[in-house]
């Protein structure tokens, strides 16, 4: 799965650099292209002519070549990659990487990625264990890249515990996978539906919820990564779209997304509705500002048009629809009854009761309901790989 690929290799101050070498190696006999970029730092373990050597490429470290002035474009690596792997990664590099701190050549290369990032960390176990570390891989992990774990054992300190790198056979293995999951969705065409509706009081004032977006636009880059068409409809979010291959529809409230929805569908493979869509709006909205008086305000509320019945309705049988389903009690039950009612071939339930799950989080706590009953749990994780599972299950309704 690695033929043909090419891969930046980033290599910070660390012991673990000399596995660096094992790296590369491991990454050419796969048959991928490989270009190291290294910090000076990293140079005092490792050196250049080495990887070098192993690679056939000249080794990147600074933003120009002293002896003839080559400038190194980082933008031009940025797009040239498959994808990025950062082994070993420092907890400085780590820092770096997560509050854009651009000091050098490889963090530059990072920020201008738009392939995949996979981070190696490599450092003491106290090192591992402080807070800011874990509060800065959080942050990578929210930005879609991907951590793979340091394993236990005996570390440079002598001591036992958590930081060593994973070992470079590993390392191949998660790319080697996610290469293989890449094109799963090739040819097709996936709407998703994200985000909050604002359902209008007046030109000041909205009933809304507390959805961010962060799943659907995690499943919107999954989807794209894997080689489909993404059409994202999004309510009023401040995220962005990376993917070249995501076109977005900007809506604001439940009717617009509706008749964006409605629309879109019949040209589309699968529909995931993942937007927190607002099931009553004012009847009326005034025009003007509403004006505080002593008296109460009432509000008389209709129902929205639901999106996922009328998919439902009008799917045909080589069409894959998929709901969302966020309970606060009688989970299950509730979310089966949904799955039958609007004609879903699964829909991920998640609950207010499961720390770390539901609106306003960096990670959710899943599980999948199939109309075949079959049921598919997974533990807390970022979501960018709880998008990851939830296409999984998508690729195999195919």
């Amino acid at each position: 799965m690695l033929k043909g690929k090419n891969i930046i290799l980033g290599i910070t101050g660390s012991i673990a650099a000399y596995k660096a070498a094992y790296l590369v190696r491991a990454l050419v006999k796969k048959g991928a292209e490989v270009q190291v970029v290294i910090t000076p730092s990293g140079k005092e373990f490792i050196t250049p002519v080495t990887l070098s050597a192993l690679t056939g490429r000249p080794v990147i470290s600074e933003f120009f070549t002293a002896n003839d002035g080559t400038w190194h474009s980082h933008v031009d690596l940025g797009l040239w990659a498959d994808a990025m792997v950062v082994a070993p990664a420092s907890a400085s590099t780590i820092a770096k990487m997560a509050t854009g701190v651009a000091d050098n050549m490889l963090i530059t290369t990072y920020l201008s990625s738009k392939a995949p990032v996979f981070v190696a960390p490599a450092m003491d176990l106290d090192m591992f264990a402080h807070p800011t570390t874990r509060h800065n891989l959080a942050l990578l992990r929210s930005y879609g890249n991907y951590i793979i774990e340091p394993a236990t054992g005996e570390l440079a300190s002598h001591l036992h515990g958590k930081g060593r790198m994973e070992e470079p056979d590993k390392i191949v293995e998660v790319l080697e996978t996610f290469f293989q999951k890449k094109e799963t969705l090739a040819g097709k065409k996936i709407l998703i539906t994200a985000g909050p509706t604002y359902e209008k009081i007046d030109p000041v004032r909205f009933i809304g919820n507390y959805s961010s977006g962060k799943m659907g636009f995690a499943l919107a880059e999954e989807c794209a990564l894997r080689g489909a068409e993404v059409t994202l409809i999004s309510g009023p979010v401040s995220l962005q779209a990376v993917h070249p291959r995501i076109r977005r529809i900007d809506v604001e409230s439940a009717d617009e997304m509706y008749r964006a929805a409605v629309s879109e569908f019949p040209q589309m493979s699968a529909a995931v509705l993942c937007a927190a869509v607002a099931d009553y709006a004012p009847e009326s909205a005034s025009l003007t500002k509403i004006k505080r008086t002593d008296d109460e305000l009432l509000l008389r509320l209709k129902p929205n048009k639901d999106i996922a019945a009328a998919l439902g309705e009008c799917k045909t049988k080589e069409q894959v629809l998929v709901g969302f389903a966020l309970e606060t009690n009688d989970e299950e039950a509730n979310a089966q009854a949904k799955l039958i009612r609007k004609n879903l071939d699964f829909i991920v339930l998640n609950s207010l009761q499961d720390k770390g799950a539901g609106f306003r989080c960096d990670t959710n706590k899943i599980t999948v309901i199939e109309k075949n009953g079959r049921k598919t749990l997974f533990d807390t994780k970022p979501k960018n790989e709880v998008a990851a599972d939830i296409v999984d299950i998508l690729s195999m309704c195919f």
